[in-house]
């Protein structure tokens, strides 16, 4: 019989004839077919498809049998699928697809071809007693008594092949092969052989169990003949180790270097290894702490290059820009060399160990302990390998993000089982010298719980007066770290303990400016990617190009995300290379970046250039370096209630307060309405409103925006500016001046005023930048609206609805 059916293919399952089941239905072309079938006769083809990674499977990517299935029922699910109750009925073979919107085919109904019945009814008792053994070995295979009892009971041949194949844990094309096979005898004859192997495999993993057992049964025999064996040779005084093993660990804990009491406790852990008798956990435990003892290092130590003509070359090398880090750390160094003693002699020529009270001297001549703090990808890691590059001394790094047990440090008593040193011991051992230079990596990431709080730990690591004791649970002897350079880095100093900040010395490094990022990116990350792709010589990007990549397409304070946009430039050439090659040198200019790096994903700041009523220029410093902040506000007929909006901090919203209370007393001075406080609503607004923001710096800012909207007398637009304000119209200093001027400059603004106190940090601004700024000073807000609000325009498009009286026009105090 030939039918017309949509289809539903399945993923990794098969559905024999008889059976009812739940299939999920998520594919819109599955959907649709049940909804077709659901509206006509609620018969559907549930066949397999060949490749469960095939999303959209056409005819030929489907097996060639199915099953034809009746819907009993389809619940709709929350995430917008199918769950179909499905009653297969009989084979069916697909014959040509039938054209439409979803999968909808022609098949035909297979013949039944029963065989004889006598070797049927043999058949069948046959597989019968297999099936019933295959579930009681089968582990995960579990029918209930039911279930069993119904395959038990089954007088169609056919019916038990398909019953059996349904619930047997056999492969995919295994059971598409019992549906494909034609013919009852032979399908049930294969479901037989399925079974018999089956069958044949759990007797011989029952085979290779026993055979295992009776080889743990002969191992525990031999283990406790060998401990007899041991507790005779214990009595009679032996251990386990050998002479030749003893004398060789003897002569590494001579060997080492070790102070006098640290090779005596070692000697005497030696004498109790060789007591104890072989195989013992005991002696296992002894053995490894021999073993970290002597592989410690104890006095081989780098010799360190003191030069810093040295070291300037290679921190100019490796980092352009941050000139006043380079000049703490050279000043740093200067006093190391200044104070270096070179090693004594003894009277065999070998070098003198110094005291313990000349180390501790010489940590008291050190600078102290360096840490770098800076957003994320400015280079303190690589700054740190540069300092180790230039000194010739080991670099070894400790991550200490997320570290929250204590014994991550000071290490794991040997009480416990598998207990080792913490990881200041773990890196001296990897550095295998005294004097390394150790990187602590993101020691403001360092938490505290019930496990202890490891930033405690690490006061003793970072205390000159106390790490040349440095003592470790598990080695249980003081430890030299005097003689360790270490360095610190933190992202902020909020989360670091102010015991622990008190025994650094404090780095900022600041977030490099747009000059800087465009030099590190030509000079540095370009070149090297270049290479990396295989296009040294091939591919020119121009400084235009990088210059548009750092402003439209990253915005941090590092050079990271430039170093993987220039990585996404290369790879997209290096493709294009390959697809259409060119000749010679391909170059990529700024408006060629889209072609590589898509749509922009930030838009850089530019100045508004016409003057506005109650809008103003101000100039910010994020996390990500400087950037313009324009702050609006609007004064309408209300009863004196001031709405502040844009995500802001209490510093801020303290900010618009006090530029309110400073206009309440200066009104008259500035041509606006002395009662404007009860009659006047006032919105003051500071968009990007997604962005949090706070800090006083945008107080002279707000008070010029909201003078501006109460009086109606525009305010420039082509003046930025900054600065604290005081209840007495005091400008006071704020912080990253170099930063929000340099901003201000790519913006394209020319004039910008800052406070009368921050003019010496004016000498930070490069000279290229400073020549082309027009920079006002102000120690007042007076003098800041002076430059900034002009006249009243005579007929104002939307007169200040607060004022009583017209503005006084030309009023500039």
């Amino acid at each position: 019989m030939i039918w017309e059916l949509p289809v539903v293919a399945l993923r990794n399952m098969v559905i024999m004839p008889g059976v009812t089941m739940n299939i999920d239905v998520g594919r819109p072309k599955s959907k649709r077919a049940v909804d077709e079938a659901q509206s006509a006769d609620r018969r559907v083809l549930v066949v397999t498809q060949k490749e469960a990674a095939t999303d959209d499977p056409m005819p030929g990517e489907l097996f060639e049998i199915g099953t034809l299935a009746v819907i009993k029922q389809v619940v709709r699910l929350p995430d917008n699928t199918y769950q179909v109750l499905v009653e297969s009925q009989e084979r069916v073979r697909m014959l040509d697809q039938v054209p439409g919107s979803y999968l909808r085919v022609r098949v035909e109904t297979l013949d039944t071809q029963p065989g004889n019945p006598d070797e049927l009814r043999v058949l069948m008792q046959e597989t019968k007693s297999a099936f019933e053994e295959y579930q009681r070995q089968n582990k995960t295979l579990r029918l209930d008594n039911y279930q069993l009892e119904g395959i038990k009971t089954l007088t169609s041949a056919g019916a038990l092949a398909d019953q059996i194949a349904h619930h047997a844990t056999w492969t995919l094309e295994e059971k598409q092969a019992v549906l494909d096979t034609s013919g009852e005898q032979p399908r049930l004859t294969l479901v037989l052989q399925h079974l018999t192997r089956d069958l044949e495999r759990f007797n011989m993993d029952k085979k290779v169990a026993g055979r295992v057992k009776e080889q743990m049964d002969a191992n525990q025999r031999e283990y406790y003949l060998r401990e007899q064996m041991k507790a005779i040779g214990k009595e009679l005084g032996g251990g386990e180790e050998g002479p030749a093993e003893v004398e060789a660990l003897r002569e590494k804990i001579e060997a080492a270097g070790m102070p006098a009491e640290v090779k005596e406790k070692a000697l005497k852990e030696l004498a109790r290894l060789e007591r104890t008798p072989g195989g013992s956990p005991e002696g296992t435990v002894v053995r490894n702490y021999i073993d970290w003892l002597t592989d410690v290092p104890w006095s081989k130590r780098d010799e360190e290059i003191l030069d810093i003509v040295r070291t300037r070359t290679i921190l100019d090398d490796d980092h352009y820009g941050l000139d006043d880090v380079k000049e703490r750390i050279l000043e740093f160094l200067a006093v190391r060399q200044l104070t270096h003693k070179p090693d004594e002699l003894d009277e065999q020529g070998e070098k003198k160990q110094r005291t313990a009270e000349e180390r501790i001297e010489d940590s008291e001549l050190r600078a102290p302990i360096l840490c770098l703090v800076g957003p994320p990808g400015v280079g303190k890691t690589s700054l740190g390998k540069s300092i180790a590059r230039s000194l010739n001394r080991k670099f070894v790094r400790m991550s200490l993000g997320g570290m929250r047990d204590e014994a991550e440090i000071r290490g794991h008593r040997r009480t416990y089982i598998g207990s080792m040193p913490g990881r200041i011991i773990q890196g001296m051992k990897n550095a295998s010298v005294v004097n390394p230079i150790m990187l602590l990596d993101e020691i403001d990431k360092m938490a505290s719980d019930w496990r202890g709080d490891p930033s405690s730990a690490m006061l003793e690591v970072l205390d000159p007066e106390q790490n040349h004791t440095f003592q470790d649970h598990y080695l249980e002897v003081p430890y030299d770290l005097s003689q360790v350079m270490f360095i610190t880095t933190a992202n902020s100093l909020q989360t670091i303990p102010r015991p622990l900040l008190d025994r650094m010395e404090i780095i900022q490094i600041p977030g490099y400016t747009m000059p800087e990022k465009l030099q590190i990116a030509k000079r540095y990350r370009l070149p090297r990617q270049l290479r990396g792709h295989g296009l040294e010589g091939r591919l020119e990007v121009t400084d235009a190009a990088l210059q548009r990549i750092i402003e439209e397409y990253t915005q941090e304070a590092g050079v990271r995300n430039v170093d993987r946009m220039i990585s996404k430039l290369a790879r997209k050439a290096a493709r294009a290379l390959l697809e259409t090659p060119w000749e010679g040198v391909k170059t990529v200019d700024a408006e060629n970046v889209p072609d590589y790096l898509g749509i922009p994903l930030f838009k850089p700041n530019r100045m508004e250039k016409e003057a506005q009523v109650g809008v103003a220029q101000g100039l910010a410093w994020t996390s990500v370096g400087g950037t313009m902040l324009v702050v609006e506000a609007l004064a309408t007929p209300g009863t004196g209630r001031i709405n502040m909006t844009g995500s802001l901090g209490d510093v801020m919203k303290e900010s618009v307060q006090a530029a309110v209370a400073y206009l309440r007393k200066h009104a008259t001075e500035y041509g606006a309405d002395p009662e404007f406080y009860k009659n006047t609503d006032l919105h003051v607004h500071f968009p990007d409103g997604a962005t949090p923001k706070d800090g006083p710096s945008a107080g002279i800012t707000i008070a010029t925006a909201v003078i501006s909207a109460i009086t109606g007398r525009p305010a420039r637009m082509d003046i930025a500016m900054t600065g604290e304000i005081s209840l007495r119209g005091r400008v006071l200093p704020i912080g990253g001046v170099k930063e929000k001027l340099l901003a201000a400059h790519q913006g394209g603004i020319r004039e910008v005023i800052v406070p009368k106190d921050n003019e010496p940090n004016l000498q930070d601004l490069p000279e290229s930048i400073r020549g082309e700024l027009k920079i006002h000073t102000a120690s007042n807000v007076g003098e800041v609206l002076e430059r900034l609000l002009l006249a009243a325009p005579e007929q104002p498009v939307s007169p200040p609805p607060t004022l009583s009286k017209p503005a006084q026009p030309g009023a500039s105090s």
